[in-house]
């Protein structure tokens, strides 16, 4: 990944205005050429564990940079990260995938299902009770555990999720509202020459949380 990209998020974080942006629109457009032509070589790698892949292209797991400021105080009118989700449900759906999110000193690679709607929030929870022995090997894995040390805290409820029996001895799984596990990226990471093979190989290690999601939501 070339280092025009992390420069261009960082100025855009210091000047987050229409203004700024229309004056440096080719770097904009080189940058997202950059992170465009990246996802464009590393899914057909990814393909070769997650077959449905094969047939994305870039644009279809690229997020748009422009911000939706309808219902939000923060009025600034771009984001300051590039945001990519690799799923075979697509962007725009509920579904596990894999997303790789570039932001100066916030980087970093994530797997799973962040905000399900209720409806699968009930699935994946009712098949983590039901397997529950899978779903912690899953978590425990030592290829894993080498990035993350295991689902993210991100949000969960303060009571037993309705319909589990609060004495389940692993509730405190259940009350998460995400299910994702992540990694953190370093910008030399990111520049290195071996960053294609960084980010393959670390969603395939990501990958059984994905198909176990998968499995639940489909049953």
């Amino acid at each position: 990944m070339k280092k025009m990209v992390l420069d261009f998020l960082l100025q855009l974080q210091e000047n987050n205005n229409r203004e700024w942006f229309q004056k440096n629109k080719a770097m904009y457009e080189e940058a997202m050429e950059e992170v465009e032509s990246f996802v464009g070589s590393i899914l057909p790698e990814m393909a070769g564990f997650e077959p449905a892949l094969q047939f994305l292209t870039p644009k279809d797991c690229m997020f748009r940079i422009f911000r939706d400021m309808r219902f939000s105080k923060d009025k600034s009118p771009y984001k300051i990260n590039i945001g990519v989700f690799m799923s075979y449900a697509g962007r725009k759906r509920c579904g596990p995938g894999y997303y790789m999110h570039l932001q100066p000193g916030e980087s970093f690679l994530s797997a799973g299902i962040y905000m399900p709607d209720p409806e699968s929030l009930r699935k994946i929870r009712k098949e983590i009770y039901y397997q529950i022995k899978e779903f912690k090997t899953i978590l425990e894995n030592k290829k894993l555990k080498k990035y993350c040390g295991g689902l993210d805290e991100i949000e969960k409820t303060k009571l037993a999720p309705k319909d589990f029996p609060k004495d389940f001895p692993e509730i405190d799984l259940l009350k998460n509202k995400h299910f994702t596990v992540s990694t953190l990226l370093t910008e030399k990471m990111i520049l290195d020459e071996k960053f294609k093979a960084t980010v393959v190989d670390t969603f395939h290690v990501m990958q059984p949380l994905n198909l176990f999601l998968k499995r639940a939501l489909e049953d």
